[in-house]
């Protein structure tokens, strides 16, 4: 037995798995994955959590100039947040830590209410983070994993897609060399950009374009290798050969290495209303990042994911991160990734890459006093190019305009308002969109299939007419209704209900086949009920078959069952052996259509076909 199964020997087994009691694994979620560790698992784990530290270094000192903190800020976020993480979610590979969009929202929302990389500034920033943690952990123990449905993916990609342009936007002045601060929105940003753009320092832009070429070339070679440390380095020294003092290249600075230091939030009433607007903002997208991309691994790895423990464990990581002088974190698509092709089995992979951090940082955090900001700028810019996902984009587009819309709305809404409007604004959009498909339900026109001889099969189809060649009963018109009968659909649903009585006055008798039917409301129920009471004083009559049973049973308890319970039938073949008896027979004496098997028994058998009268258990509509 290994020093792991020592131990969780806690645990016990039973028929070869591994079981703890739920309580044990409710309040410590990390004890249903601590037995999986080996001797086997661990090596790879901690081979991915090394290669994980690296890719974090350079990623996490550019989030941080993202977020408008010291790039110490941005290591420190993918320290104690993403062990937080790792022992209280439910995914095997998820990795947390410092993100672009996060990373963008919080300079969004806080760079107006103080200067970037100053003091009170960081100060907000972790406010905002422990605000955001006692949120997600509230939703968490709430149960509200399910509000992430909402968040559709055309609603992430167009905020992802706008977000890149908005990191673009941030960096494209280091990256000339013509920064200014304050630059204000989307559109004043590139105004200014545009404007300084005679004074480029190309000296600047030099140093920038390289360290862009040179993380595109090794990406492009290799993705598994650390293109933006790799290219970094690149950068350092094409400034030092250049000769940065002499030519207006800042340096970072060293960053101080070690442990994160210990910070309390400092709250109080006015801090909390004014920050709660972008709290929510952040807590909705850092759990709408994670969930996504712990379900898109978990597709791969064959692991069942639990957004309610994912609620729990994000909100955990912010909320204690906060106190470690991290600023909002979630999961990392690049990172989660690399994890999980770096071979990792077990969450003790993350757990190992923070460790690694803070060890790589105590060795390399002098040596960033050599690095310059140009050369972040182009890094930062690679990162946002790979923000953007035009695969997705494509299939948007394709998946029709509404998808489209939705996409387009959120996009501009990132680029040209505040950006938890943009979130907000595209869900809300989604919303209605969806209320639209729903409140218009569809109607499909069925007629039986011809066949050569009634008598020789028991079982007809209805098809669909849609050329108008197939022959349907001059009397009676059969509809199929795909959607559900709510309040919000009894317009739409009465609107063409009177099309077909209007352009078809003939048929008097109108079936509607409610196997497409999954819900019905009162106003549903009640609707029916007044549409049937008009068609009576028209001399018209509405029937009703194939009902789900819940749907039924809703018919039942309502005015429309009661008042109709002789047209309401189980079945398609019971309801039109019912109605045809109710035609006029003066009308189907003369009738050459013969649509039906059960026409051949209103002359008396054979009138109208050769063969038996069909009228019976036996003959099956479908």
């Amino acid at each position: 037995m290994g020093w792991w199964e020592r131990i969780s020997s806690g645990l016990y087994r039973e028929s070869g798995e591994v079981k703890t009691s739920a309580l044990g694994v409710r309040i410590f979620p990390f004890l249903a994955w601590l037995p999986l560790v080996n001797r086997r698992t661990m090596k790879g784990d901690l081979l991915a959590g090394l290669t994980g530290a690296v890719m974090v270094l350079p990623q996490g000192v550019a989030f941080a100039t993202i977020a408008g903190l010291p790039p110490e800020y941005g290591l420190y976020s993918a320290m104690i947040p993403a062990i937080v993480a790792a022992l209280w979610g439910s995914s095997l590979h998820l990795v947390s830590g410092p993100t672009t969009a996060i990373a963008i929202v919080i300079y969004a929302n806080l760079s107006a209410q103080a200067p970037p990389f100053s003091e009170p500034y960081v100060q907000m920033a972790l406010n905002l983070t422990f605000l955001v943690g006692v949120m997600q952990f509230s939703m968490g123990l709430a149960k509200l994993g399910g509000m992430l449905n909402f968040v559709s993916h055309s609603v992430m990609s167009g905020f992802t897609t706008g977000a890149a342009l908005l990191i673009a936007t941030s960096q494209a002045g280091h990256f000339l060399g013509v920064h200014e601060p304050g630059a204000g929105s989307f559109v004043a940003a590139w105004g200014g950009i545009l404007h300084r753009l005679p004074r480029t320092n190309l000296h600047v832009a030099a140093v920038a374009g390289a360290t862009f070429l040179v993380a595109l070339t090794i990406r492009k070679i290799d993705h598994r290798w650390p293109a933006l440390l790799l290219a970094m380095v690149a950068g350092s020294f094409a400034a030092a050969f250049i000769g940065a003092n002499e030519h207006g290249i800042a340096l970072v600075g060293s960053l101080p290495g070690g442990f994160p230091p210990f910070t309390l939030p400092t709250l109080d009433f006015g801090d909390i209303r004014l920050l709660t607007p972008s709290a929510v903002a952040v807590a909705m997208l850092g759990l709408a990042e994670a969930a996504s991309i712990s379900r898109s691994i978990a597709t791969r790895s064959e692991q069942r994911i639990d957004s309610n423990q994912e609620f729990i464990g994000q909100g955990l990581s912010n909320l204690v991160g906060s106190f470690f002088s991290s600023f909002a974190s979630s999961g990392s698509f690049t990172r989660s990734g690399l994890n999980y092709e770096s071979g990792a089995r077990t969450p003790l992979a993350a757990v190992a890459a923070a460790l690694f951090l803070i060890g790589i940082l105590a060795l390399v955090a002098p040596l960033t006093a050599f690095l310059p900001i140009p050369a972040m700028a182009g890094a930062i810019l690679l990162v946002a190019w790979n923000l953007i996902d035009f695969t997705s984009i494509r299939h948007i587009w394709r998946a029709g305009a509404s998808e489209m819309a939705v996409f387009s709305a959120t996009f501009l809404a990132t680029l040209l308002t505040n950006l938890e409007f943009a979130i907000f604004g595209g869900v809300m959009l989604s919303l209605l969109l969806y209320l639209r498909r729903t409140s218009h339900p569809h109607f499909v026109v069925l007629a039986p299939a011809p066949v050569a001889n009634e008598a020789a099969s028991d079982k007809r189809t209805l098809i669909e007419v849609t050329d108008g060649m197939t022959p349907e009963c001059p009397q009676m018109k059969i509809l199929r209704l795909d959607g559900s009968i709510f309040f919000g659909a009894v317009n739409h649903i009465t609107d063409e209900l009177h099309k077909f009585t209007e352009s078809f006055p003939e048929q008097c008798h109108l079936l509607i086949v409610g196997s497409g039917v999954n819900f019905m409301d009162l106003s549903g129920c009640e609707m029916l009920f007044h549409e049937r009471h008009s068609l009576l004083l028209s001399g018209r009559d509405l029937y009703l078959c194939s009902l789900k049973p819940e749907v039924a049973a809703t018919m039942s308890r309502g005015p429309c069952g009661q008042a109709g319970r002789n047209n309401i039938f189980p079945n398609k073949a019971e309801a039109i052996r019912k109605i045809v008896t109710r035609l006029d027979p003066t009308r189907c004496r003369r009738c050459t259509q013969r649509v039906f098997a059960e026409c051949a028994c209103l002359a008396g058998g054979s009138h109208f076909v050769d063969g038996p009268c069909l009228i019976g258990d036996d003959l099956s509509y479908e």
